[in-house]
């Protein structure tokens, strides 16, 4: 081939579902707005956009005018719209048909706003199983871009990365084109001129060829110091004013313009891969140590840059495994998933077609990728996203039960495998709760789902090893200063002082149900610890007898296990009444308990999603008083009753028992990785009630736990803002 060499800008714009209102609006004045601003100075510069669904709705009702400007860029050819799945899922972790359903849904969302063809696509986080080429040509796309990455996994050498390729699945063609890991890199973070000089080098050893930088937009204002380092000094027009200068060997182009006047490079079948950095994150920690360990053992070998494209991370779908509360989400995302399929099949689903599409927006929504894993951003470890995630979900369950008919008061209960571990759970619902409860598993409670407010009150997240731990304890209580701009990859910086001090791992998991024999004269701090724990109860495996009836559903379940060298047997009873379905009863009911020995019983609860570190989110007493924030600690005793009060959420949570009790209550907070630093993060309040039991009648004793939850607060606040809305 002869000719210029092709330069392919692709910026991928994106805010989760979940995300502060905020942070759209900051990412929007210091990424979006600025950088369309200059790029309307440079018309002989286009680019390829792609704007996420959840970010473009947002944009579409809060700021119309840069609608508008995308709009004039794209009619007078300056920039091309890429689609893809309209709320950017992780492709791997929907269903095909949802694949399929999102990419099309938001094709027609943007031809309809833009007025312009859509044939290519942005593949969240480059995530790639080769038969996605069989979907996305299904759903009508013709080429996407992935990283150069996932072609040196299939073989592929530096030379032999600088246009498209064609692929195949069963017959469908895509073109693909590989993104270049040394653009995402210089761009903006090295000055003009060594983005330049590389581009002249491949240049003039393939001229004619094209090149891509693919890449996230906020990165051009959003990271940590790029906005200075873009706008106020200058970096973006000096790095236009030197394609300018240089357009006698570089053509910056399109992908559509490259695929239309550019023959493909080849063929080639892809491996499972994303970016290089996403399948290291993918790895189990004690792994992912180990490969950063022999990567920078190795990389000063002279045989090293052959070498490395041989070496492989870890497969996305791991994810799932790595972090349990990822495949709650997924797992829970794919059962209404499947029931909207199986409503969308029946006479019902044929006459509510306006209700299976709302259905269908909420589901679409709860598949935004962001909350199902965790790298150098927040993901996973920031309650609110995981929070959209389960309001969505909730919110599509709520639309199909109209759909299905259902309406008044009612409870059920049913056993199946609901969070795919080849062994049943139980899901105890009604028209104002549904829970799911995992007898394999300690008998706990792992969702609570409000239907009223659409809130699981056990989005709860462990605290775990992660590998930048290593980082926080090196530096201490130091706050580290970067002396010039750097990749979000690299950063280091602290939002708050002493983590290396808060720094803790769970040896349980902390949902609601939990059951502990304790050592008698334990402290709150030890507990916690996972010190003192005498019994198996905690991730024990319960039998479980299911009882229905119209106006109560139960779910029965017991075990015989060790306390310390005892055998003692544990049977709980969940109990959900047609007449009271905001509250749920457990019934415990100790027998073989031993004479004469101390015995400290606690059953474990979390409630999560409501903040710690505000004033109205707090805890009462039995009278009504204030006893501090949700992430205070109270140790109290002769205590019968318990609320937590959130009253941004309009919720009011009690717990009450049948015996007096003593009563620990802690925060869960992690120290985890975002964007802007290492933070702390308040995930749920633990809440234990534990009683000391000695010398019981016949070694039985019982106990009778009511939760309550009140959403009055919620829903007047709701038809309030109905009726001015109306």
């Amino acid at each position: 081939m002869s000719g210029p060499l092709r330069l392919v800008l692709a910026l991928h714009n994106h805010q989760p579902i979940g995300n502060f209102d905020g942070v759209f609006e900051a990412a929007f004045n210091d990424s979006y707005a600025p950088f369309l601003e200059v790029l309307r100075d440079y018309p002989d510069l286009p680019i390829a956009l792609h704007t996420s669904g959840s970010l473009l709705e947002w944009l579409v009702e809060a700021h119309p005018e840069y609608i508008d400007n995308v709009r004039m860029l794209v009619e007078r050819g300056q920039v091309e719209i890429l689609g893809g799945p309209f709320y950017e899922p992780i492709l791997a972790c929907i269903p095909r048909r949802d694949r399929i359903g999102q990419i099309r849904a938001y094709t027609q969302y943007l031809e309809n706003l833009f007025g312009q063809t859509v044939r290519g696509m942005w593949v969240p986080e480059r995530v790639w199983e080769q038969s996605f080429t069989g979907d996305i040509t299904e759903a009508g796309m013709e080429y996407t871009l992935l990283d150069d990455y996932h072609f040196r996994g299939a073989g592929l050498e530096a030379d032999q990365l600088h246009n498209f390729y064609l692929s195949e699945d069963e017959g469908r063609l895509l073109k693909i084109f590989p993104g270049s890991e040394r653009l995402r890199y210089t761009i903006p973070f090295s000055e003009p001129h060594e983005t330049i000089d590389y581009l002249r080098q491949v240049a003039e050893r393939h001229p004619g060829s094209a090149i891509v930088f693919g890449d996230d937009g906020e990165k051009f204002g959003t990271w940590p110091g790029t906005k200075d380092h873009v706008y106020e000094n200058g970096w973006l027009r000096r790095f236009f004013d030197a394609l300018r200068e240089n357009a006698d060997w570089l053509k910056v182009s399109t992908l559509a313009e490259v695929v239309d006047e550019v023959p493909p490079a080849g063929s080639i079948y892809l491996p499972d891969a994303s970016y290089r950095e996403m399948t290291e994150w993918a790895l189990p920690t004690e792994r992912q140590i180990v490969l950063s360990r022999m990567t920078h053992a190795k990389e000063s070998d002279p045989d090293w840059p052959q070498l490395k494209q041989f070496l492989r991370g870890g497969f996305w779908r791991n994810f799932r495994v790595k972090y349990p509360e990822s495949n709650e989400m997924y797992a829970r995302m794919l059962l209404v998933s499947n029931r909207l399929d199986e409503l969308a099949a029946s006479p019902q689903g044929e006459e509510r077609r306006d209700l299976l599409a709302q259905a269908r927006t909420f589901l679409y929504r709860a598949q935004c990728n962001c909350s199902y894993w965790h790298g150098a951003f927040g993901g996973l470890y920031l309650p609110h996203l995981r929070n959209a995630v389960y309001t969505n979900l909730i919110a599509a369950d709520n639309v199909l039960d109209k759909v299905a008919g259902r309406t008044g008061a009612w409870v059920t209960i049913d056993a199946d495998d609901y969070d795919l571990n080849a062994r049943k759970e139980i899901r105890i619902a009604g028209d104002k709760l549904i829970g799911f409860v995992a007898p394999n598993d300690g008998g706990h409670l792992y969702e609570l789902d409000i239907r009223s407010i659409r809130h699981n009150l056990l989005a709860t997240l462990d605290r775990r090893p992660e590998p930048y731990h290593d980082k926080v304890r090196a530096a201490g209580d130091q706050q580290h200063q970067q002396s010039e701009v750097a990749s979000i990859h690299d950063m280091v910086a602290f939002k708050q002082p002493d983590l290396d001090k808060k720094i803790q791992y769970d040896t349980w998991t902390h949902k609601s149900l939990v059951d502990h024999f304790f050592q008698p004269g334990l402290t709150w701090e030890q507990a916690q610890n996972g010190v003192g724990e005498m019994g198996d109860f905690v991730s024990g495996v319960y039998e479980t007898m299911l009882r229905r009836s119209p106006e109560q559903v139960q779910a029965r379940m017991w075990r015989l296990g060790r306390m310390g060298q005892y055998e003692v047997k544990i049977t709980k009873t969940i109990s959900l009444d047609v007449h009271d379905a905001g509250q749920l009863d457990v019934l415990y009911e100790l027998e073989n308990l031993p004479a004469d020995l101390p015995i400290h019983f606690g059953v474990e609860f979390n409630f999560a999603g409501m903040a710690g570190g505000a004033p109205d989110r707090f805890y009462y007493d039995a009278d009504g008083a204030q006893l501090g924030q949700l992430d205070s600690v109270q140790d109290l005793h002769d205590c019968g009753r318990i609320g937590l009060v959130d009253e941004w959420l309009g919720m009011d949570v009690t717990l009450e028992t049948s015996q007096p009790s003593s009563l620990w209550a802690f925060p869960i907070q992690t120290i985890s990785q975002s964007e802007s630093g290492f933070e702390m993060v308040h995930q749920s309040s633990a809440v234990i009630p534990r009683w000391e039991i000695l010398n019981p009648p016949g070694g039985c004793w019982s106990v009778k736990l009511s939760m309550n939850v009140d959403t009055s607060a919620a829903q007047a606040r709701m038809l309030k803002e109905a009726a001015l809305t109306s």
